[in-house]
């Protein structure tokens, strides 16, 4: 299959992924729930999420064509379907079911999966690809520190 097939395959399915992600969340961000918590003073506007998913799926869809493009095993196929179902059932602990440890070790989970990605496949033809990663790991650093922070002042 042509890269730019797989690009948009994977476009499809991150972006039906937040999509479904945000159809769990049960109001998310403006649930009573979420906005009386004590969030932490770093929590950026409401408006920078929609940004920064957007960017970090548009990088990350692009990494995996190529990653795909270039190796095709079942592990891998096995590996990004646990990193989406990691990624939309944090939505629905911490902002459905309000279980922010169990969205925490989720987070930490998703995590160390991007982690992976970026050091374990780094042949030469990646060795550039491996930083689109970079928005992703940025990104769940942050969020990880605003769950921990909700997690420890609530």
């Amino acid at each position: 299959m042509k890269k730019k097939y797989v690009f948009i395959l994977f476009l499809i399915i991150n972006f039906g992924g937040l999509a479904l992600g945000s159809w769990l969340m049960n109001n998310g961000p403006t649930s009573d729930w979420y906005t009386y918590l004590y969030k932490a003073p770093w929590t950026p506007p409401g408006w920078f999420f929609g940004v920064a998913w957007t960017t970090i799926m548009l990088c990350f869809s692009w990494y995996l064509a190529e990653l795909f493009h270039l190796r095709k095993s079942q592990f891998l196929w096995l590996l990004y379907a646990f990193q989406v179902l990691l990624n939309v059932s944090w939505n629905w602990f911490f902002f459905n079911q309000h279980l922010t440890i169990v969205a925490l070790a989720v987070i930490v989970a998703l995590t160390l999966v991007i982690f992976y990605y970026f050091i374990t496949f780094r042949s030469d033809k990646l060795k550039y690809a491996k930083y689109l990663l970079l928005p992703y790991l940025l990104w769940l650093c942050i969020a990880t520190s605003l769950n921990a922070y909700i997690v420890i002042n609530n």
